[in-house]
């Protein structure tokens, strides 16, 4: 038994150790990918890159109007609290629409010749993934305008946008493998993605729904644990509660997991289908 245990062991090892290896070698391709679609998201733009911070900075200005005129939510640093949620929802719901058709986007490629598939999933989360990035631009400048003080505790905001990279990763790859099988999957998810931003406190504090809704929210909705964590830095200049770090990285983590299964116990019948 205990020379099975070991033979298994070595058996996964080597089996991790050649996926990073060829994870490695199409980096450069990987790269090239990312760099595709931020060019291309960008192509004959007249202020370019600078969209990614005006584009937030134009919905937030109309949410803002919206939100602090028809339902008054008593909020300190209204536009500051609903920047934070807006830039979180959005990089969700801009990288698992855009990973959706990251496989059946390129069937010609996958026919011709061999990538590994996850390749094009990855390039899409990531140049996604920089896009927010640049957004954090908007979210400064608000900071600014609002006389938010700058604190120790925001170097730990690295930390949360790696929870909501890897959460992202597994909902993407997952969503991607998905769509190859059932196409009707983008209807479905438009839907979804609605019910989620409603929700997601992102412009209303979750002190206004009721006990069960907040049960709900705080447990079951894993964009409250990111959002949550990032506006106690920003905003009350406070360490987020380590159990909110913990869940934050448990369901990142159970995503990736779940999303990677998927994708690899499927990946050998994407050609049947692109």
């Amino acid at each position: 038994m205990t020379y099975i245990s070991r033979g298994g062991s070595e058996f996964m090892t080597k089996k991790i150790k050649a996926r990073l290896n060829t994870f490695n070698y199409y980096i450069p391709l990987l790269s090239e990918l990312i760099i595709r679609d931020i060019k291309l998201k960008y192509r004959k733009s007249f202020l370019g890159y600078l969209w990614s911070i005006l584009s937030p900075l134009m919905t937030m200005s109309i949410m803002l109007i919206v939100f602090s005129n028809i339902f008054r939510f008593d909020i300190e640093h209204y536009a500051v609290y609903l920047i934070i949620g807006q830039i979180v929802f959005n990089y969700i719901s801009e990288s698992s629409n855009i990973a959706m058709w990251s496989i059946t986007s390129n069937a010609a490629l996958l026919k011709k010749t061999y990538v590994p598939k996850y390749i094009f999933t990855f390039s899409k989360i990531c140049s996604s993934f920089l896009n927010m990035i640049f957004t954090l631009g908007a979210l400064l400048i608000v900071c600014l305008l609002s006389q938010i003080r700058i604190n120790i505790y925001m170097l730990f905001i690295p930390v949360i946008l790696l929870q909501i990279y890897i959460f992202s990763i597994g909902l993407g790859l997952f969503i991607a493998q998905a769509t190859v099988f059932f196409r009707d999957i983008k209807y479905i998810y438009t839907a979804f993605l609605t019910a989620w931003m409603y929700a997601t406190p992102i412009f209303y504090p979750i002190k206004s729904a009721s006990i069960p809704v907040q049960v709900f929210i705080r447990y079951f909705n894993p964009l409250y644990s990111y959002i949550t964590q990032f506006r106690l830095i920003v905003l009350e200049g406070v360490f987020p509660d380590y159990k909110l770090i913990i869940y934050g990285f448990v369901v990142a983590s159970v995503s990736m997991l779940l999303g990677s299964i998927c994708f690899i116990y499927n990946q050998d019948k994407f050609i049947l289908y692109i």
